[in-house]
């Protein structure tokens, strides 16, 4: 069944221009504009040239995903393969099926809501033409790290995300950003090496890099040994993209320095290929490497999650001084590891709970980075104890809308029932409890059990996180130390919004929502509700694909 039914070669034009148009907008970019296109001055015309490019990549992905067949999720759609490198047998192939087409949307979603929240909100930095052009060859590395089924393409568009984004961190970052970038590139490149040599281990033994043909062979051209070896070698690559503990330190100080665009793609979009690479590679090329890892990686996942949430804790509680952007990419450790437990248990069910938690923790973290920037433009500081110590009323009593959405925010991201976070962490155990044959149900079992207890360590520094930044501190003075209480005022007298006061008449308001963040916020919120009451929406596209992948590409 399509919506609307569209001929195969507008799809193919589709998707060509999905991946395309962000690396022309870019070159686009650097050019100086037209004279009737300047607006009021040249910064404008380029940010709202961003806006116009990737609002249609949006529109194009909403109609690739209108045209798609959904009655044939498992088949792959809107495909091109034109042959580049002969002598490698490397083609130019494009495709999507339910697993790609709701990252497609994902990230021309989040894209777009960047480009337009900095339309308003510039990030301080240098010239905003090369902040327009490095967030469009951004989606454009993404979006063809999604919709490519040749390996060597795959690991090209992979590596094309690393260039802006340590840019955009190192340029219009926060403070340590030089440092936070640094230690990302380096990290992602050594990764990136290592996967490299796994890419071109499985090419070179079984004479192909398309990705379809070796899914369809499903490892018997492959000898056991050769798929243990590339699946530990793409498996690093992909588990620092993730990240998977202990590979994830990076993230902290990446997250805490970049910009608050550069946050929303960072958890929302890149942690995500990496986690794709997993379902898409690793599981239908190599399925008797990954059986022999599985156990590993679902206890790297388990650990993952519980120091994800302890780490959490450790920045929520009072006198930590705690960055809230820090906590919330703690967070995203935890989250993923959820994601890699599902892909872990090699089974329908789990790998259906790992995608709908990879679209879920894009449409969550995303919104979440959205509000923690814009708290810390307000206050000029995301530090925990400031936030909730000096603040007198907090978000509640001074802006109020934007409390509400960020308890929102939290509330979803700790798995309430009925919103999008519940259903990837549900099934994701859910896989657990029955992993995939040759693999030990006690293990597995015993990681499920893990897992749930950090759903309830999520709870636990979620619920705090909302206590104190939207409540306000309710811890006794004693308690704090000098540094963490509000300012006293010349005759030594507390301040009206001192720390613990209840708002009076005199507590000094903040800027609530504005009419940019309402726009590019709204949309998250929406889906994150939509997914959670409909989950049949999405585990319709993701089922049948993954059935396919895992039967060896047999329906």
């Amino acid at each position: 069944m399509t919506v609307i039914d569209i001929s195969a070669s507008v799809m193919q034009f589709l998707l060509a221009f999905v991946v395309v148009a962000p690396l022309l907008g870019a070159v686009a970019a650097l050019l100086p504009a037209p004279p009737g296109l300047k607006g009021k001055n040249p910064d404008q015309a380029v940010l709202r040239h961003g806006v116009t490019v990737t609002g249609a990549v949006l529109i194009a992905t909403i109609v690739l995903a209108v045209g798609f067949d959904h009655d044939h999720p498992a088949t792959m759609q809107a495909t091109t393969d034109i042959s580049w490198i002969p002598a490698l047998d490397v083609r130019i192939h494009l495709g999507i099926d339910g697993i790609s087409l709701p990252l497609l949307l994902l990230t021309a979603l989040l894209t777009f809501l960047c480009a337009l929240y900095s339309y308003f909100k510039l990030p301080a930095g240098p010239s905003p033409k090369a902040f327009v052009a490095l967030v469009l060859v951004l989606e454009s590395g993404t979006l063809a790290t999604f919709a490519v089924l040749d390996l060597l393409l795959f690991f090209l568009a992979f590596e094309m995300v690393l260039i802006p984004m340590y840019f955009l961190i190192a340029r219009w970052g926060g403070g340590q950003r030089q440092a936070a970038a640094w230690k990302f590139i380096l990290y992602t490149l050594l990764g990136s090496v290592v996967m490299l040599l796994g890419i071109l281990l499985i090419g070179l033994k079984s004479g192909t890099f398309d990705m379809v043909a070796l899914a369809t062979d499903n490892g018997r051209g492959l000898t056991t040994s050769v798929q243990v070896i590339a699946v530990l070698a793409i498996g690093i690559g992909l588990a620092v993209k993730t990240p998977m503990w202990p590979l994830h330190s990076w993230l902290p100080d990446a997250h805490t320095a970049a910009p608050t665009v550069g946050s929303v793609l960072l958890a929302g979009v890149l942690l995500k290929m990496g986690t794709y690479g997993f379902v898409r590679i690793l599981l239908p090329i190599a399925p008797d490497g990954m059986r022999t890892f599985a156990p590993c990686l679902a206890a790297f996942a388990v650990v993952g999650i519980v120091y994800g949430s302890l780490a959490c804790l450790a920045l929520a509680r009072t006198g930590a001084k705690g960055d809230l952007k820090r906590l919330i990419a703690y967070s995203s450790v935890g989250h993923m590891g959820f994601v890699l437990l599902g892909i872990a248990t090699m089974t329908p069910t789990g790998v259906n709970g790992a995608l709908f938690a990879n679209i879920a923790h894009g449409l969550i973290t995303g919104l979440l980075f959205f509000l923690v920037g814009a708290i810390k433009d307000r206050y000029g500081t995301a530090d925990l104890d400031t936030l909730a110590g000096a603040t007198g009323a907090a978000l509640y009593g001074r802006a109020p809308r934007l409390g509400a959405l960020l308890a929102f925010a939290a509330i979803a991201s700790l798995g309430l029932p009925g919103l999008a976070g519940f259903w990837g962490e549900m099934l994701t155990l859910f896989g657990a409890y029955s992993p995939a044959e040759g693999l030990s149900r006690p293990a597995f079992r015993t990681f499920m059990a893990i897992g749930a207890f950090g759903t309830l360590l999520t709870a636990a520094y979620m619920l705090i996180v909302v206590r104190r930044v939207c409540m306000g501190e309710h811890t006794p003075h004693s308690r704090l130390s000098p540094d963490d209480r509000a300012p006293r005022a010349a005759d030594g007298s507390e301040p009206s919004g001192g720390a613990g006061a209840r708002p009076t008449a005199t507590t000094p308001q903040l800027a609530d929502i504005q009419t940019y963040e309402a726009a590019a916020w709204t949309p998250l919120a929406a889906l994150t509700v939509l997914a959670g009451l409909w989950p049949a929406v999405l585990l319709g596209l993701t089922d049948p694909a993954v059935q396919k992948l895992l039967a060896g590409g047999k329906s």
